[in-house]
């Protein structure tokens, strides 16, 4: 691949992540020594037969990630011989790990469910329908650099598996750059696995699909889920906005007819931050610089001043009149931040996927889904179970009385 407007380039051969993401470009800028490109373009399924991908996420009623089956534990260090999935329970029966401490889902599953959870909300219009089934229009970013050299140029490529979608060049690289190193989704490094277990973790597919659940789910618990389901894209769902404080808002997502917030105001028309005339008399408390002087926009998660050059992210479910650092757009539960931007808003507090759920619904300390059902078993630690999932996940004996199973014991809370 050669560089445009750039005579001095050679041609250089991308690597199999890097060629897969050169597709039909929706933002392009070059320069001398700067290639920048964002791609929002859902992978080419057309091929593909999703019907039995989707299959192969099913083994003995419970969904299990490709990839994960035979996998090492993250956590355990060697000592696991590589994950075997539980009847129904989202653990290895080698070591007693979850599934996203084996390792993580393929770029497909984690496309197709975030696919499947913006569906027929007002954020549709980030997914593609694809052989009948939406797909996420997944954003990534490919940043090339050239190294000047004595010999022939060479050329120096990151490439993000996420980034937010719509921004400029510089403002998706002043974005990327508030994020933890340790977090940013640059393919092949600890921050792409991080991004993946979190969408395993804030978004378990089983929340949103009841043919992936444990057993067959009845006709009351069917209709009861998919009420609950309708409710949160309508009333909690939302995809974070990155923009420079104050010009939240210019995007927003399209009307749709039907979604309405709470108080009956029909959502997704533009509501600009309110403009504050800037005193110069004050003084910031985050740095003495100008352009903290010049702000009065403040992070709603620490109340500190938000530099007017610095991007930030607006949650449209709040109101434009709220925005976050990039590292305090967090779930107020676990305080990990939000995968994607993918957040629920509830009683004025950012939740990720899993936590929204489970303040809604009770969530099965055993076999980790939510309960649908008014018949279910409420422990002496106030977890709710499943009446048949309230035992040893190994040898199947009641919880009121012990076993002579190794203790493997069942995870906290969280």
């Amino acid at each position: 691949m050669s560089v445009p407007g750039n005579p001095s380039s050679q041609s250089f051969k991308l690597s199999h992540v890097e060629q897969r993401v050169h597709s039909p470009l929706k933002r392009r800028e070059l320069s001398n020594t700067f290639h920048f490109e964002i791609v929002s373009q859902p992978f080419n399924l057309s091929t593909m037969d999703l019907t039995s991908g989707i299959e192969k996420m099913c083994v003995g009623q419970q969904p299990v990630f490709p990839g994960v089956r035979g996998a090492t534990c993250l956590s355990c260090k060697g000592i696991c011989s590589g994950f075997i999935p539980h009847s129904w329970r989202k653990v290895c029966t080698v070591c007693g790990c979850s599934v996203e401490d084996h390792g993580s889902s393929c770029d497909l599953d984690d496309d197709h469910k975030i696919g499947r959870l913006l569906a027929d909300s007002k954020y549709a219009h980030l997914t593609a329908k694809v052989k009948g089934i939406r797909v996420y229009k997944r954003n990534r970013m490919v940043v090339t650099n050239s190294v000047v050299s004595k010999k022939d140029p060479t050329f120096n490529t990151i490439t993000y598996d996420w980034a937010p979608p719509g921004l400029t060049q510089k403002l998706a690289m002043l974005y990327m750059a508030l994020v933890p190193e340790e977090k940013r989704p640059v393919a092949g490094t600890e921050g792409a696995m991080y991004r993946r277990r979190q969408l395993m973790r804030q978004l378990p597919v089983y929340d949103q699909d009841p043919s992936l659940c444990n057993g067959s789910l009845s006709e009351d618990q069917l209709q009861a889920m998919s009420v609950f389901m309708k409710c949160y894209k309508e009333e909690a769902l939302g995809v974070g906005e990155v923009a420079l404080p104050g010009e939240g808002g210019a995007n927003p997502p399209p009307v749709i007819k039907g979604h309405r917030q709470k108080n009956g105001a029909v959502t997704g028309g533009p509501r600009k931050a309110p403009i504050i005339q800037s005193d110069p008399n004050t003084t910031s408390t985050n740095g003495t610089d100008d352009h903290y002087k010049k702000s009065k926009y403040h992070c709603s998660g620490c109340g500190e001043l938000t530099p007017l050059d610095s991007p930030v992210v607006y949650a449209e479910g709040a109101g434009y009149d709220k925005q976050w650092h990039p590292t305090c757009f967090v779930c107020s539960e676990c305080g990990e931040a939000l995968v994607d931007l993918v957040y629920f808003w509830k009683e004025g507090e950012l939740l990720c996927g899993r936590h929204y759920c489970q303040r809604t619904r009770p969530r099965c300390a055993g076999c980790d889904e939510l309960i649908f059902c008014e018949d279910y078993k409420k422990g002496i630690d106030s977890r709710a179970w499943h009446q048949d999932h309230y035992c040893c996940w190994r040898c199947g004996q009641g919880l009121d009385s012990p076993c002579s199973c190794p203790q493997t014991p069942y995870p906290s809370p969280v």
